[in-house]
C-alpha cells in the first residue's frame, strides 16, 4: 500500500471525453488521459483491502492491488509484467470494459471507488509506448497443432496462450481480418483498430498464424479440423440476434444491430461493404430498440452519420439513479447508466414496447408503441407512434449460430442453445473439441472472453501434455 492515507487525501479523477460537439465529427477515440502524476495519486487510493473485493468484480483475476501500488511507486514495467500475468490483452479491457472491479471496490461504498480502468490502461499503453511488450517466443516447440476457431478476445487470448506453450496454433476467421466482435462490432470510436494489429502482429512474431476469410462449415469442413489439428477451440460468438416478431418486420429500413454496425466499421477500415444496400442513418429519424451497449454503439454510429433524431426505446423500467449499496455491493448493481452516446442527443424512453412497424412504398415510417407498468403489462389507451426511417435491432444474443459449424461437429448444446462445455475441462461432447467464449457462455463481456480463452488454452495444453504450467 503505497500512500496509507491516499483515500483519505485524494479525491476521485478519471479520463473526461471531448466534447460531445467536437467528438461527434470523426470516429476517433475521444477520452482524454490522465498525467501521470494524476494516475500515480488515483493509484495511491487503492486501501490494498486484506480482502480485495475489486477481484471479486474482475473476472481476468487482476492482481489490481499490487499494481496500484507499483504505479504509485512509478514501477511503471513492473506493473505492466504484473497486469499482463492476468489479462493477455488491458488496452481492450481498459477501453470497452464496463468495469465490473469498480463497482466491487471498497470505497464504491460512498460512491468513489478507485479509478481501475483508467490506471489498467494508462499501464498498458506505457508498456506499448516503452516498447516493453515484446512477442514471447517459446525456447520449445511441442509439435501439437490446435485450431481455434473465431478471433474474437476468446480466440485470441486462446491462441496467444497456446502458442507461448509451444504448441502451433492455428486462428480461423471468416471476417478479412482478425478480432471479432472487437473489430466488426465495437466502433472505432471506443477502440480504435490499429490496437488490434498490434496486437495481431506481436502474436504472429509468437508463431500464431491466422487464416482469415475462412468460414469453418461453410468454406471447408469442420471434420477437417479434427483430422488435421490435435485439438479444436470453438471460440466464436454468439450471432443469433433476438428478433422483433411484430407486423412490418419485413420492411426495408429495418435491420438488427450487427447490420448496421460492422458496415460503419468496415468503412473506416476500408474494407469493401459487399452490398448493394448500404444501411447509413444519415437525414433520417433513427429508432434503436434495445437499451444496452450494443444499442448505444448505434446511436453514437447514427449521431456520426448525420441522423436526424435518434431514440433509443428499451421495454424495462427505467432504473434507480442510485443502487441501495447495503444489498448490492460488491455486485454489479442495476442503475441508471448514460453512455457517451446517449449524452450525444439521443432521446431514451423506458417501459415501451414495440407492437407493429409500419410504412409506405414497403419502407417503414414509424413505430406503433403502448408504454409498460413495472410488471411489464401494457397500460390501456397508451398507444403512440414514433417516426422512424430507419429502425435497428439491438436487443441481444440469444445463442451461437448452429448451422454450419455446429451442427456438422455435432456438438451438445446446453438450454439455452449455447455449446456445452463446463468451466474446468471446457470440453464439449465431442472428443478432442473445446468451447469457450460467448459461443460457450452466451452473450457476455470481453472480459469473460479473455478469461475463458486462458482457462481453455490451459485445459487444451494439460489435455495434450498430460499437464499444463499456463496460469489458470
Amino acid at each position: 500500500m503505497g500512500k496509507v492515507t491516499g483515500f483519505l487525501e485524494i479525491d476521485r479523477r478519471d479520463r473526461r471525453y471531448a466534447p460531445a460537439s467536437d467528438r461527434i465529427r470523426h470516429y476517433k477515440e475521444f477520452l482524454i488521459p490522465l498525467s501521470e502524476e494524476a494516475t500515480k495519486d488515483q493509484a495511491a487510493r487503492c486501501m490494498n483491502c486484506g480482502i480485495p473485493y475489486c477481484h471479486t468484480g474482475c473476472p481476468v483475476n487482476n492482481q489490481i492491488p499490487d499494481w496500484n501500488d507499483l504505479v504509485y511507486r512509478s514501477d511503471w514495467e513492473e506493473a505492466s509484467r504484473n497486469l499482463h500475468s492476468t489479462n493477455n490483452f488491458p488496452e481492450f479491457t481498459g477501453r470497452v470494459c464496463p468495469a465490473p472491479c469498480e463497482a466491487s471496490c471498497t470505497l464504491n461504498l460512498s460512491d468513489n471507488p478507485v479509478t481501475i480502468k483508467t490506471i489498467e490502461c494508462a499501464i498498458v499503453d506505457r508498456a506499448w509506448a516503452n516498447g516493453w511488450l515484446r512477442p514471447e517466443i517459446p525456447e520449445v516447440k511441442t509439435g501439437r497443432k490446435i485450431a481455434i476457431v473465431g478471433s474474437g478476445p476468446a480466440g485470441l487470448a486462446c491462441a496467444q496462450q497456446l502458442a507461448r506453450a509451444g504448441h502451433d496454433a492455428h486462428v480461423f476467421e471468416k471476417n478479412a481480418k482478425p478480432g471479432g466482435l472487437l473489430r466488426y462490432g465495437i466502433p472505432d470510436f471506443k477502440m480504435e483498430k490499429h490496437l488490434i494489429d498490434r496486437r495481431i502482429d506481436q502474436m504472429q512474431a509468437e508463431g500464431v498464424s491466422f487464416h482469415v476469410s475462412v468460414n469453418v462449415g461453410v468454406d471447408i469442413a469442420a471434420t477437417s479440423l479434427l483430422e488435421d489439428f490435435d485439438a479444436v477451440v470453438l471460440a466464436g460468438g454468439a450471432e443469433k440476434p433476438r428478433d422483433l416478431p411484430v407486423p412490418g418486420r419485413d420492411l426495408s429500413g429495418v435491420h438488427f444491430a450487427m447490420e448496421f454496425l460492422p458496415q460503419q466499421n468496415r468503412r473506416i477500415g476500408r474494407e469493401p461493404i459487399h452490398t448493394n444496400e448500404p444501411i447509413l442513418a444519415s437525414a433520417k429519424h433513427v429508432v434503436v430498440i434495445g437499451g444496452g451497449d450494443t444499442g448505444s454503439d448505434c446511436i453514437g454510429t447514427s449521431i456520426r452519420q448525420g441522423a436526424l433524431s435518434v431514440t433509443q426505446l428499451e421495454i424495462l423500467p427505467q432504473p434507480p439513479e442510485k443502487e441501495n449499496k447495503l444489498l448490492t455491493w460488491p455486485n454489479w448493481p442495476l442503475k441508471l447508466r448514460t453512455s457517451s452516446s446517449q449524452e450525444e442527443g439521443a432521446k431514451r424512453e423506458f417501459s415501451v414496447l414495440t407492437k407493429e412497424l409500419r410504412g409506405k412504398d414497403g419502407a417503414v415510417k414509424a413505430l406503433v408503441c403502448v408504454r409498460l407498468d413495472d410488471n411489464l403489462k401494457e397500460i390501456p389507451g397508451s398507444a403512440f407512434e414514433i417516426k422512424a426511417d430507419l429502425v435497428l435491432l439491438a436487443m441481444g444474443f440469444v445463442a451461437p449460430v448452429h448451422d454450419g459449424l455446429l451442427d456438422s461437429l455435432g456438438v451438445a448444446f446446453d438450454a439455452r442453445g449455447n455449446v456445452a462445455a463446463d468451466q474446468q475441462g471446457y470440453a464439449t461432447s465431442v472428443a478432442r473439441v473445446f468451447a469457450c467464449g460467448d459461443m460457450r457462455r452466451g452473450q457476455s463481456l470481453v472480459v469473460w472472453a479473455i478469461r475463458e480463452g486462458r482457462q481453455t488454452a490451459r485445459a487444451v495444453d494439460a489435455f495434450l501434455m498430460g499437464s499444463s504450467l499456463l496460469p489458470r
